[in-house]
């Protein structure tokens, strides 16, 4: 159940974090407002790092496959591409469509067990329910 919540509580801070970049970028520019998400995120990590406990940071090193490594570049690119999405279709529409390319990505993830995730096997069920989602978004947009 906690897990649910910390779900909801993610979906609301990106939805928030999403709307606090773009207007940064109205001021700064979007490279100048991810830079300042990243390193902002750095000096938020780095004060939790000294307070909750020092993992060797030398264990990064033993990271396998090496690509892992790049969840801090895909980073940089979704702060970038929700920017974006937000500037032309406004939060409410980028979020559904975010959310939607989030669980559709996702469950291609588990169907084939990409980047070592545990395979799944297919359900016409979820894709029912993705189908679903997608009704909603056009349910949604419908003026």
């Amino acid at each position: 159940m906690i897990g649910f919540f910390i779900a909801l509580l993610s979906g609301a801070m990106m939805s928030i974090q999403g709307v606090f970049n773009t207007q940064v970028t109205k001021t700064t520019g979007v490279w100048v407002s991810n830079g300042w998400v990243q390193i902002t995120a750095f000096a938020v990590c780095l004060a939790a790092w000294f307070f909750t406990g020092r993992d060797s940071i030398t264990a990064l090193g033993k990271v396998e496959p090496k690509y892992m490594l790049l969840g801090g570049v895909i980073g940089a690119g979704i702060t970038w591409t929700v920017i974006k999405s937000i500037e032309a279709l406004g939060p409410a529409k980028s979020a559904l469509l975010i959310v939607i390319a989030q669980l559709a990505v996702s469950y291609i993830i588990q169907l084939f067990g990409l980047f070592g995730m545990d395979r799944e096997p297919f359900s016409w069920r979820k894709l029912g329910g993705l189908a679903l989602a997608v009704v909603g978004i056009a349910i949604f947009q419908w003026e």
